[in-house]
């Protein structure tokens, strides 16, 4: 969705991954009304379904990228070969050569590939992503949108994105915008 800031795109953002719930309406996640769930429930929803890629990409200053990337993995015990996934996630995202190295230590595009190796190491149907470019420079933003993209097609990962980008607008399959809160159509 494309939007100017403070035209409500983080909010709806929110909405949609469950943390937060409307105070009117309601947002269904494969057909399951989020309102009335509890607390534990909407986790356990957004781990088995979402993934998150946050614009300040949210990584854990003192982990490696590695334990970055296979934290989600760890909250949803019983998921397969954790090293295997994780390993997979950074090569997918060209971070393999950088899994010892603490965010700290990486370059802000090589930070939000971590997040998205975070997002995409469960293996979720939707990742939600606010402004994923707008903390990186043009060639590194190209590269992330190219990323995704290449992610959606390879995987069928779907991505919804909060921007005002032209780069991700351009490349979308889909743009909805929106503004003071309202979908235009």
């Amino acid at each position: 969705m494309a939007g100017p800031s403070g035209s409500g795109k983080t909010t709806l953002l929110n909405l949609i991954g469950c943390l937060d719930t409307p105070t009117s309406g309601q947002v269904a996640i494969d057909g399951e009304a989020i309102s009335g769930l509890s607390p534990g429930r909407r986790a356990d929803l957004r781990a088995r379904k979402l993934g998150f890629v946050f614009q300040t990409f949210n990584l854990i200053p003192v982990l490696t990228a590695w334990e970055n990337v296979e934290y989600p993995l760890l909250l949803q015990r019983g998921r397969g070969d954790v090293a295997a996934r994780v390993r997979a996630a950074l090569e997918h995202v060209g971070l393999a050569d950088r899994a010892r190295h603490r965010p700290p230590e990486l370059s802000g595009g090589q930070q939000q590939r971590v997040a998205i190796a975070r997002a995409l190491v469960t293996e979720p149907a939707l990742v939600l992503a606010d402004e994923p470019t707008a903390n990186l420079d043009s060639r590194t933003g190209h590269e992330i949108v190219e990323l995704m993209r290449r992610l959606n097609r390879e995987r069928g990962t779907t991505f919804v994105f909060s921007t005002h980008d032209p780069r991700i607008v351009n490349a979308a399959d889909r743009v909805i915008e929106i503004s003071d809160g309202r979908l235009q159509s």
